[in-house]
């Protein structure tokens, strides 16, 4: 039978339930609007759309690895005991695998099929959701891929194979020997998770950045009453340190502190028998940037007491 649009957003009105879970139980009910209802009841659906406002904060961190790609996903819940549930874990190890295939588009990750159980990815968070009892979002996706080369990833805070609260992917442009340039793309992620850099080179960080720091620097400058072109050459110092500072390449090498992360793929050039060219890096730190709620637990007693 058909099910008409008006019907489903009836549904989902009533229910807060997402619009395909919506149409498949009027579908599966023959358009009864109470037994629909019944169903996502049944299935849990209904409620998951009630936790939907709650923030996500915790969760895992997951990473897949491919043949010359890999895959780093973020998928959120409410509380950190979650990422410690082995259904929890299995979903964000199956989203990150099939991640892979998707180039980095959120979008199309979600509305990818789910392995082996006949619905999207998206759909299974939010059954998800409805049997755990938290609300879970999928943040983030990113993919690196490089050929020729290897895609090198890290996990730190591990709870599980290729699961932990902060990942890191890094991918290297060569046509070297494969356990060379996996040995020093391992340790380039380790760098770059212990220092969070903010670009490759200095090119490329983001120009609003290098913008606002050299009107700070040139500011501290003038208060030396010196002239402008003295106070140039002040600021182009700064931001040559900055750099250092902020660009993965021009960073002293947390692995080998004597050397840059630089020279490090120029010395491991040699082992590798062919030159190593660092084109990318990926770094995704569980919750960062989300504003997490905090509660007055004595307000909140107050409040119901009605004083």
């Amino acid at each position: 039978m058909s099910i008409s649009a008006q019907e489903v957003k009836e549904l989902r009105e009533k229910t807060g339930a997402g619009m395909m879970d919506c149409k498949r139980a009027l579908t599966e009910s023959g358009g009864d609007m109470e037994v629909a209802i019944d169903w996502l009841r049944k299935k849990g659906l209904s409620k998951a759309a009630k936790k939907a406002d709650r923030v996500a904060a915790e969760g895992l961190i997951g990473v897949a690895q491919g043949d010359s790609s890999a895959a780093v996903v973020e998928v959120n819940a409410e509380t950190d005991f979650v990422a410690r549930n082995e259904q929890f874990q299995t979903l964000v190890r199956t989203v990150a695998n099939e991640a892979l295939a998707t180039a980095g588009d959120r979008d199309a990750l979600l509305a990818a099929a789910m392995p082996g159980a006949g619905h999207s990815i998206g759909e299974e968070i939010t059954e998800a959701i409805a049997t755990i009892g938290e609300n879970m979002t999928l943040r983030r996706v990113a993919v690196l891929s490089v050929s020729p080369g290897i895609v090198a990833t890290y996990v730190h805070n591990s709870v599980a194979d290729g699961l932990g609260k902060l990942g890191v992917l890094v991918a290297l442009e060569s046509e070297g020997k494969p356990e060379v340039l996996q040995d020093l793309g391992k340790r380039i992620a380790m760098h770059v998770a212990a220092v969070n850099p903010l670009a490759v080179s200095p090119d490329e960080v983001d120009a609003g950045v290098v913008a606002r720091e050299r009107e700070v620097y040139a500011d501290q400058a003038r208060q030396s009453g010196k002239p402008e072109n003295i106070i140039e050459k002040m600021v182009d110092g700064r931001m040559r340190k900055f750099f250092e500072e902020v660009a993965l390449l021009k960073q002293s090498f947390v692995v080998d502190p004597d050397k840059t992360v630089e020279q490090a793929i120029e010395a491991a050039q040699a082992d590798a028998g062919a030159p190593i060219k660092l084109v990318a890096f990926v770094r995704f730190a569980l919750g960062e940037g989300i504003e997490k709620e905090s509660s007055d637990f004595a307000a909140e007693v107050a409040a119901a007491a009605g004083s």
